[in-house]
């Protein structure tokens, strides 16, 4: 089932007996259980309101068995429990064992469970096994994945307007730029904005750049552009803002070199007249960074990347073998560039 289907159940007051949820977007997932738990009404814990984990995953047979004394129905949430991921080998057979037990049990009381329990997966991610299978047939199993710039941007400018607070679509291109896909972190923003615009307010590009939180990688992407730019003084601000904030600095190496092989990619895709998005492998919420590679591929020289890329290969390997401070190795490539 996809997300837009299941909220718009949920508005309608419809719910299931059986729900697994998984991926990446938290933020839409809590909200989704939040709103199944004010459906299902009162809660108590221990009674009619159970959580399952990785602690008590062997119990979840028995919770659903007993009586929620003095309520029709009890709600059980088995959040990370372990139930439908892949497990190291040495737990492989204990985690099967209680998978077919869990399968077996749903699969041979689903009208009990229909009129006593509303039973949660939630997991990280999930795997293929006889446990999945059952929910997918008897339940309503929904992908959290990160949403595309385009259903974000649907979502960011229904919150405007009920807040009375207009804003376009580069505005809103620009705060995702700014602050990424995570939907927590762009609901704080919005929030932020919509407070400084006021009742019948714009948002505006410069209220954005004033404002907006940067994530990490939008700093890296700066930081870049700098570089690109040959702004070695902007490059190392950005540098020394970023330990700082205490973003560890090996972090910092790497999102360098991911951002770098990125650009690179693109530098060879344009010179070979090939498609970019489909070489870089960006997911279907990332299709905006194209623009950016272009560009920044745009500031140096193929060579260039090359001998970039191979620094920064070098500076990891020389770091962790003990052969140079990563602070003074990270600057010293930067300044390369002036």
């Amino acid at each position: 089932m996809t997300l837009d289907i299941l909220e718009k159940d949920l508005k309608q007051g419809k719910l299931n007996s059986i729900y697994l949820f998984y991926g990446e977007e938290l933020y839409l997932l809590e909200n989704a259980v939040k709103k199944i738990k004010k459906l299902f009404g009162e809660l108590i814990l221990g009674i009619n309101y159970i959580q399952i984990d990785e602690t008590n995953a062997n119990n979840l047979v028995s919770d659903i068995e007993t009586p929620s004394f003095g309520f029709d129905k009890k709600l059980i949430i088995i959040k990370n429990a372990g139930l439908l991921r892949k497990e190291r080998k040495s737990n492989l057979k204990t985690n099967n064992d209680l998978q077919k037990k869990v399968a077996d049990y749903i699969k041979q009381n689903l009208n009990i469970i229909k009129d006593t329990t509303v039973l949660i997966f939630i997991e990280e991610d999930v795997s293929k096994c006889e446990l999945t299978k059952v929910i997918e047939e008897n339940g309503i199993v929904c992908n959290f994945e990160r949403l595309k710039p385009i259903d974000i941007k649907r979502r960011l400018k229904a919150i405007c307007s009920a807040y009375e607070v207009n804003v376009d679509e580069r505005t809103l291109d620009l705060l995702i730029e700014t602050s990424g896909t995570n939907m927590q972190n762009l609901i704080n923003e919005i929030r932020k904005l919509i407070e400084y615009a006021g009742k019948g307010g714009t948002i505006t590009k410069e209220s954005v750049e004033k404002l907006a939180t940067k994530e990490f990688e939008a700093r890296i992407f700066d930081l870049t552009d700098e570089l690109g730019k040959k702004d070695i003084s902007k490059a190392m601000e950005i540098l020394k803002e970023l330990i700082y904030n205490k973003e560890p600095v090996q972090k910092i190496l790497i999102t360098l070199y991911n951002n770098f092989k990125k650009i690179y990619l693109t530098k060879i895709c344009i010179e070979k007249n090939r498609d970019v998005l489909s070489v870089l492998k960006l997911k279907p919420n990332q299709t905006f960074l194209v623009s950016k590679y272009k560009r920044q591929a745009g500031y140096f020289k193929t060579n260039e990347l090359r001998k970039i890329l191979e620094e920064l290969i070098n500076l990891d390997k020389n770091y962790k073998s003990g052969l140079i401070d990563i602070n003074i190795g990270l600057e010293a490539i930067l300044c390369t560039y002036i």
